[in-house]
This record gives structure tokens, C-alpha cells and sequence, in this order.
């Protein structure tokens, strides 16, 4: 304990940290501080030790994790105290009411067998005298005051029954239901659509300064810190490679790591032929990738829709029941997709755009017949899907594969990535043997970018970019003409998200394949995509092609969509 005056409201000083079994340190000599009642944004990819150092701050260390030097000055109003020197039992009085956290993932932060309410109560019962009345009444305040709609409702709500925008204000108001003074916010909007995320993003702000809190932000898109940071931590494998005042790092950034993290996401104004990544600044690359022209971009689409659409959609209605009476029959229900109908070219990208809930997923699960459309048709060649016999159907879902969002549970974790990519060929009978199809395999696996090393391996030894790949590999193994990308890059880094752009672009000219790509995020769907479909509660809001809409939407909501993008305005 030590007698302070600064204005600081936390300070790491030199702060390293090694895991038992590697040598190399996971930290190493960190150094920041927060201002009180300011915003620090730390950044960096997965691994570059970003969370390790939040969850240093509170104590929260995995055990195989040792602080081997460094101190941690976190400051009260009459004194500053080093965190490192704290005991389990003052840390626990700590947390919550003098530092608390937001983390990434709502749903499995909070407990789902607990409503949102009680689980807001507890943590003010624990460090409050108050009555059971008196708690009800604060969490209801908390609620309103972080915006949920019908606070009284969602009290009583379990987490599965609310969106997640909703799930992430709950764990803001249980964050802030003590009003800490500082508050660490992991990742809290990388999940969330760019409309939900603006909004938390501009609650946040409002909170902050309500209360008068510190918030160390920690993201790995830096174009989420400009909207919310004073100042900006970039750090890369353990050590900090830059940091400075926020408008400085982003406009004038000195390291080239930082301006890999810039320079890896799509460009709003350019369409290049591929994404440049971190590494490409790393190794100071600074060769310029062809662009599009508009006159080439026009060439190609002429070509694509100058023949007929392989695939139909005619007033598609996908319905899902609400609630139903004593006898079974449905009294409510739900149109996930309402009458939709659009056209697929050969060769195309079609994006699909929207926030959750609007429809997309439900629509690529349709066309795959994983889910059952309640109404209209879906023709292929022609002839509706909907009428095939059993061996036509096995025959269409060759040809139409999917890759899906969450690249780890999407594999078995039972199966070497070899075993999963050779099982689908053995179920459709591709190729005639077990030693063709392995050699097929390794082909595949080095055409993703991996090695041949990797085929004995498990999805839990490799990182989330890598997953991905493997998901794409498995995709291809049936030779499929028309692939459906399902948010298949919204939870990668920004440079792993580039390298998996770069390598579906790649394949698509290779293997003459036909994109449907579904995200939330317009910027990455405006980049790859020849037209773009715009979604809104389960129908089509616009339709066009894509530099056409994101640069002159005709919809409100489209124009609402494009200004929440981060950095983005649209100038109307």
C-alpha cells in the first residue's frame, strides 16, 4: 500500500507471465496505465496476450499461469495498492464493486438455469444490506438504465429467451450494479451485429460518464477503439508493439503490426483483388494488389447473368411455431423467411446481409433442406427440390455444401481432421479407395494451406483460423458447385479473416465454385460479393449489386446498417 495523487486509475508496470510448461514468456514486460473516468483500447490478435493481462488485473489467472515479475497499482480514493500482493479473500471484495468485467460471450457467462434477474440480485445481495424488495427495485433501475426493453419482463427471462444484444446488457448491468471503478470489457461486441454493437459500444460511453468509471476495452478490431478509446495499447505475442493517443495510433500508425490490424480489413472505397494480411506488413511487403476496375467488375457480371440462374427461389416461407393449443395445433408461429424469391447465377457471390434474426441462416438451411419450408418453391435446374425422391436429394447436397460459423463445434472432436474430411467421401462414395481418398485428403489439406503433418491431428490442436480451413477442406471433399458460407469468418481475427477471404476467392476461381455468403457484417459481404441481399425480419429489404447498395442504399434500413459499421458514415 502506498499514499497517492495521481490521476491514474490503474498502472501494470513490467508485468510478465509464463505458463508451467513453456519456457517463452506468454507476457512479456507490459507496461500501461488507465487514466480515471478515460478508455483504454488494448489490441491484438488471438494469443498476443491481450486477456491474459485483464485477467492478471482481476486475479483470475488459469493456475498453470506464473506472474514471474511485474507489479499492478490499482488506486482508490485515498490510496493505491499493488493488486499482486492481494489474498483470494480481498480479491473477492474487490471484484464487482472496484473492478468488474464484461466478457465476450454472454450466453456462457450467464447461467442458464438462473433467471437474468436473480442472477443481477446476487451479485448486489452479496455486497448489499438491502431487502429482497429493495434488490428487485435496484436490478429493475440496472436494467433501464443499460436499456433492455421491458425490464420487468426480461427479469424474469432465462438468458435462452432473450436475443444477444439483450444477454450482453444483463451482463453490463450486473458489471456495473456496484459502480466499479474500473470496468474491463472483453471483446463484448464481437459477436454482436454492427447495429447492436453501436449500440453497446454508445452505452458504454453513457455509463462511463454517468459513473465517472475507467474501462480498459479490449478488442482485436481497431476500428471498434475509434468510436470508444482516449487511448490505444497494440500488442502482438506477449509484448507491447505500440501504443499512444487513439487518434494518433489510428491515423498515423508506426509499428508495422498496427498497421496490419488497419490494413487487413476490406477497404470501403476499392475493391483489390485480394486482401492484403499482417503478415504482408510484417515482412514489409509493400507491393499493391491489382484492383477491380468498375469497367472489369461490369465484364464479369455481364458474363455471369447473361446465362440462366442454376437455382430459383419462389415465394420461400420458412415457419417455426410459437405456441400451440391442447390439441397440437399451432396458434402462433413465426416467419423466419416471409415469401422470399431471388435467382442464383453460375459462378456468382451472392451475399446475404441482415442482423440476427432477420432470416439468413434459416434461408441457407432451407435451400439445404435442413430445415422445412412451410410454403413456396425452390428450383434447381428447373425442377423444385422440394419434389425430389431420396437419391436426388443425396445428389443435390453433394453439390450444395455449407460452412458454418463455429469452425470447433462443427467437427467431431473424436475424429483426426484426416478421419473427418475421408468420412464424407466414403458416405458418397467418392472415389474408388481408402488410399485414393487419403491422397485426395492430403491434396485438399495443402490447397487450404495446411500440411500433410496435420492430417493425424485433432480439431482441439489447431486455432480458430485453422478450423476454418479444415471446415472449407471437408466442403470441397464432395466437389460441391455451390457453397454456403454462414458467418464462416465473423468470429476470426482480423488478419485470419483476410487470410480465409483471400483463400475462398482463391478456390472459387479454381474449382468454379458458387458462393452464398451470409454475414452481418456489410463491409466483408460488399468486398466479396457480385449482388447483395439485404434482410430484415425474414423478407427482402434490397436487392442489387453489391457496390451499388453500400454505396447508395435505397433503404433506411440498409443506410442503418452501413452507418453502424465501425468508422463508417454514410453521407446521404
Amino acid at each position: 500500500m502506498k499514499e497517492t495523487n495521481n490521476n491514474r486509475q490503474i498502472q501494470v508496470v513490467d508485468l510478465s507471465i509464463q505458463f508451467n510448461k513453456d519456457k517463452f514468456k506468454a507476457l512479456n514486460q507490459v507496461s500501461f496505465e488507465i487514466e480515471k473516468g478515460k478508455t483504454l483500447g488494448l489490441v491484438g490478435e488471438s494469443g498476443s496476450g491481450k486477456s491474459l493481462s485483464s485477467l492478471a488485473i482481476m486475479g483470475l489467472l488459469p493456475k498453470n499461469a506464473n506472474i514471474t515479475e511485474g507489479k499492478i497499482y490499482f488506486s482508490n480514493s485515498k490510496q493505491t495498492d499493488n493488486l499482486l500482493n492481494f489474498s483470494e479473500s480481498k480479491y473477492r471484495k474487490l471484484r464487482g464493486r472496484s473492478i468488474s468485467m464484461i466478457f465476450q460471450e454472454p450466453m456462457t457467462s450467464l447461467n442458464p438455469t438462473i433467471t437474468c434477474g436473480k442472477q443481477v440480485s446476487e451479485i448486489i445481495s452479496i455486497h448489499s444490506p438491502l431487502s429482497t424488495k429493495e434488490i428487485k427495485a435496484k436490478t429493475i433501475e440496472l436494467f433501464n438504465e443499460v436499456k433492455l426493453p421491458r425490464a420487468e419482463k426480461i427479469f424474469k427471462s432465462y438468458p435462452h429467451e432473450i436475443s444477444g444484444g439483450q444477454k450482453q446488457r444483463v451482463m453490463i448491468a450486473m458489471a456495473i450494479a456496484l459502480k466499479p471503478q474500473l470496468l474491463i470489457a472483453d471483446e463484448p461486441t464481437t459477436a454482436l451485429d454492427v447495429t447492436v454493437q453501436k449500440d453497446i459500444l454508445k452505452l458504454l460511453s453513457e455509463l462511463q460518464k454517468k459513473n465517472g468509471m475507467s474501462i480498459l476495452f479490449i478488442t482485436h478490431d481497431l476500428g471498434v477503439v475509434k468510436d470508444i478509446a482516449d487511448d490505444i495499447v497494440v500488442m502482438h505475442k506477449g509484448v507491447i508493439v505500440e501504443k499512444g493517443n487513439a487518434k494518433d495510433v489510428l491515423t498515423n500508425p508506426q509499428h508495422s503490426y498496427t498497421k496490419g490490424l488497419l490494413g487487413s480489413k476490406p477497404p470501403q472505397n476499392e475493391r483489390p483483388e485480394r486482401l492484403k494480411t499482417v503478415a504482408s506488413f510484417l515482412d514489409k511487403d509493400n507491393s499493391k494488389f491489382k484492383l477491380i476496375e468498375t469497367k472489369e467488375r461490369k465484364k464479369q457480371h455481364q458474363k455471369i447473368y447473361s446465362i440462366s440462374p442454376e437455382l430459383e427461389l419462389i415465394n420461400l416461407t420458412t415457419s417455426f411455431s410459437l405456441k400451440k393449443n391442447f390439441f397440437g395445433k399451432t396458434t402462433e408461429e413465426l416467419k423466419a423467411v416471409n415469401n422470399v424469391s431471388f435467382e442464383l447465377y453460375k459462378g456468382e457471390t451472392l451475399g446475404l446481409v441482415g442482423e440476427s434474426g432477420c432470416g439468413k441462416t434459416t434461408l441457407g438451411r432451407t435451400i439445404l433442406k435442413l430445415e422445412t419450408a412451410s410454403g413456396g418453391q425452390i428450383l434447381y435446374k428447373g425442377k423444385n427440390i422440394f419434389n425430389y425422391n431420396k437419391k436426388e436429394m443425396i445428389a443435390f447436397r453433394k453439390k450444395f455444401q455449407i460452412i458454418f460459423q463455429d469452425p470447433y463445434s462443427s467437427l467431431n472432436p473424436k475424429l483426426t481432421v484426416g478421419a473427418t474430411i475421408m468420412e464424407v467421401m466414403t458416405v458418397h462414395h467418392i472415389l474408388n479407395n481408402k488410399t485414393e481418398r487419403f491422397n485426395k485428403t492430403i491434396n485438399l489439406l495443402k490447397k487450404v494451406g495446411l500440411d500433410e503433418k496435420h492430417f493425424n491431428h485433432y480439431p482441439h490442436e489447431f486455432s480458430g483460423g485453422q478450423r476454418q480451413r479444415i471446415g472449407i477442406a471437408r466442403a470441397l471433399a464432395l466437389e460441391p458447385e455451390f457453397i454456403i458460407c454462414d458467418e464462416s469468418v465473423s468470429a476470426l481475427d482480423v488478419s485470419v479473416q483476410a487470410q480465409v477471404l483471400n483463400l475462398l476467392n482463391d478456390l472459387k476461381d479454381e474449382f468454379a465454385l458458387t458462393y452464398i455468403f451470409i454475414s452481418h457484417d456489410l463491409s466483408v459481404v460488399r468486398y466479396m460479393s457480385d449482388r447483395v441481399i439485404v434482410m430484415n425480419k425474414g423478407k427482402i429489404e434490397e436487392i442489387g449489386e453489391a457496390d451499388k447498395i453500400y454505396n447508395n442504399p435505397q433503404s433506411a434500413y440498409t443506410k442503418t446498417l452501413i452507418n453502424s459499421i465501425p468508422g463508417n458514415k454514410f453521407k446521404s
